[in-house]
């Protein structure tokens, strides 16, 4: 029964590209592997293959930047690739000042294998292993991004104690939960991240779009209310599930979330992760606006699994409900020109040639569309 349901599950949960967006080839003078179909590739970026426990191989990119000091790990999106979003992660490097390691997962790209939840923690746990053997990128250097569905891999959190932070970006608080306002978390359900985010230790930063149709609002908002940890989360007025990232408050506070990450010694120290006034009255605005829709599932099952280490409870946090301040009329003005919201940051050639690519997010964007599981509504209607 079990086996049926997660066969089942997979079906409605994951949509790799077909055909897939790139091919590897090897450069016959470096002898470095390289995408093939990708445009404009940079010399800083490794294309590897990592062997999973599952027995599955699978295509990862690292992007290196020689200034930073933190590396995130990336878990993409449904229904996209890592030759799809090859430019955006080579941009967030930059603009993040951060390495950054994007993996595909089975079945997806030119990995090998079909996709399925316990194939996802497969494969992130060998892109962390490659990270720690082949980078010595240590544990307390790195933080996990994900999003939509890749927000349950990036999950793994609760077994590393010693994580700097987590992102997630437009997350799930379990698969049947994006399809049923659910109450309580049933034993064939999938990717139970509201079960596990209470056993998250780090900072945990959650970016979601008020108006999101595909994920709702409501589960990025009680997955944040949930954190141990809280960082400011950015609640994007209008957002939808797809676009994100053509807000030029996205890059805006993640860079902040990034240099308050830095600043601190060890994972343990303390740090101010207070919500400021945007957060609370966001919060409170676009609560009236979550509207529960049925939707189809995500991704499939897992076993709970226990917290390691316990990490002094930081000062930040829940009491900012009771205090929720007016003036949230900083409404977001006109996505102009991405570049211009950043204009404050890097001088150097390198920092400028990247700012100008930048300009070109919303592009990017629009024809990865990024949206992570849209495509499932037709196909739970044919069902």
């Amino acid at each position: 029964m079990g086996t049926a349901t997660s066969s089942m599950a997979a079906k409605f949960a994951f949509f790799p590209p077909n055909p897939p967006s790139y091919n590897i080839t090897v450069d016959e003078a470096s002898g470095k592997m390289r995408f093939s179909d990708v445009n404009y590739q940079r010399d800083n970026v490794d294309v590897l293959k990592l062997s999973t426990k599952r027995g599955n191989e699978i295509v990862a990119m690292y992007v290196k930047n020689p200034s930073a000091s933190l590396t995130v790990l990336y878990s993409h999106g449904n229904a996209a690739d890592i030759g799809q979003m090859y430019h955006i992660f080579t941009e967030l490097s930059v603009h993040l000042n951060v390495n950054l390691m994007g993996y595909d997962y089975s079945g997806y790209g030119q990995s090998s294998g079909k996709p399925s939840e316990q194939d996802t923690y497969a494969d992130i746990e060998a892109a962390y292993k490659c990270l720690e053997e082949m980078y010595g990128i240590k544990q307390e250097d790195t933080i996990l991004y994900g999003q939509s569905v890749g927000s349950g891999p990036a999950l793994v959190a609760i077994r590393l104690p010693h994580l700097r932070a987590v992102i997630l970006h437009s997350p799930i608080l379990s698969g049947l939960r994006v399809m049923y306002p659910v109450k309580r978390t049933l034993w064939f359900d999938i990717y139970k991240n509201i079960d596990k985010i209470p056993l998250v230790d780090c900072p945990v930063l959650v970016i979601h779009g008020t108006e999101d149709e595909v994920v709702n609002f409501s589960h990025g908002k009680q997955l944040w209310e949930l954190c141990k940890e809280k960082y400011e989360p950015l609640w994007l007025k209008g957002g939808n599930h797809c676009d994100l990232e053509l807000y030029p408050e996205y890059l805006r506070h993640l860079r902040k979330f990034i240099s308050a990450i830095e600043k601190l010694q060890r994972p343990h120290d303390a740090l101010d992760l207070k919500p400021k006034d945007q957060t609370e009255q966001a919060s409170n605005n676009a609560t009236g606006q979550s509207k529960e829709k049925s939707r189809p599932s995500i991704d499939y099952r897992e076993k709970g699994r226990p917290s390691f280490g316990h990490r002094e409870k930081s000062r930040l946090s829940t009491d900012s409900r009771d205090k929720a301040r007016a003036s949230i009329d900083k409404r977001e003005k006109s996505r102009k020109s991405i570049d211009r919201s950043f204009k404050a940051r890097n001088s150097t050639d390198h920092s400028e040639r990247a700012r100008n690519s930048f300009d070109r997010l919303g592009d990017m964007v629009r024809s990865v569309g990024l949206c992570n599981v849209d495509c499932l509504k037709q196909t739970a209607a044919e069902v």
